[in-house]
């Protein structure tokens, strides 16, 4: 148990260095961005590659910048800037890069961005922020993914804000996300993006300390081993796709579980009643515990897991 302490005491340093702020831009590259744009003597795409680049100058290096770019010509790999540790000088000259092309598969686009983060905040135990930035100019192709995906998308806990550049009305996802701004010139481009970026980071410090793990003392060592690996793999699979199966197998975190608080349920007993704590009590355990390793935002995780283990049960 003094080892699991002391790996989970590690853990809390890790959150606290990972806790980090993740946007990822999806850029229309579709044709019409070579358009010109009103009130500037260049399209759309390269107004909103001076706007991008103006505004990312000014935003904290810690923050993580993904630039996603779908349809466009000059670029071998949509992912043109990865999300992860910042490279500014990279970071510029992939702005730079894309040159208007083809369609509009904007459904597609959200969910590759979506699963991006998704992966990202399973691998940073669900601390830091995550965002979809989408800067469009028009309505997608693929309209049927963009109402399949979406609303996932925002369930999920992924903030979603959507700049409409030059449009004849508002996109069809201005009330389905977060936030929709209308840009029509480079002016109103650029602050859009500002607002967008300004709205990032600001998260408490809710990182729980090596002495919060001695709340830890009273949990068996396997316990404790599952209920991270559970609370930290929850709720990240692809978006579009059903969530793994229950696991049953004698090797599964649920399975160690269930085996352990039942052998609690033998054992332990509270001071002022001799009765079992059970299994009831060994979920009181599980949350607290959770809440204590992952802070409030593990909540809903665990209120997952637990209906989920209840269903099996049925």
């Amino acid at each position: 148990m003094a080892g699991l302490l002391l790996g989970l005491a590690g853990f809390a340093s890790a959150f606290a260095q990972d806790a980090a702020d993740n946007i990822i831009i999806v850029l229309d590259g579709s044709g019409s961005m070579g358009r010109p744009l009103a009130g500037a003597t260049t399209d759309r795409m390269t107004a909103a590659q001076a706007a991008l680049k103006q505004v990312l100058r000014t935003v904290p290096r810690e923050t993580r910048i993904g630039l996603l770019v779908f349809s466009a010509k000059g670029v071998e790999d949509d992912w043109v800037y990865p999300l992860g540790p910042r490279d500014d000088t990279k970071l510029m000259q992939a702005i730079d890069r894309p040159i208007p092309g083809g369609g509009t598969p904007l459904g597609a686009y959200l969910k590759k961005g979506a699963d991006r983060l998704l992966e990202e905040r399973a691998r940073q135990f669900g601390y830091g922020t995550f965002r979809l930035l989408v800067v469009t100019d028009g309505e997608a192709g693929d309209q049927h993914l963009v109402e399949r995906f979406t609303p996932e998308v925002i369930a999920r806990g992924i903030t979603v804000d959507v700049i409409g550049v030059a449009m004849d009305q508002r996109h069809t996802l201005a009330t389905r996300v977060h936030s929709y701004r209308s840009a029509n010139d480079p002016a109103s481009l650029t602050r859009a993006i500002s607002e967008v970026f300004g709205e990032i980071g600001g998260r408490g410090q809710d990182v729980a300390g090596a002495e919060a793990f001695a709340e830890l003392n009273s949990i068996p060592g396997e316990v404790a081993q599952a209920m991270i690996q559970a609370l930290s793999g929850s709720g990240n699979q692809p978006i579009g796709e059903p969530p793994p199966a229950s696991r049953t197998s004698a090797d599964s975190p649920g399975h160690a579980f269930d085996q352990q608080a039942g052998a609690s349920a033998q054992t332990a007993s509270p001071p002022d009643a001799h009765r079992p704590v059970g299994v009831r009590g060994s979920w009181f355990l599980f949350i607290a515990g959770g809440m204590a390793c992952l802070g409030f935002p593990a909540l809903v995780v665990v209120w997952l897991i637990v209906r989920a283990v209840n269903k099996s049960r049925r």
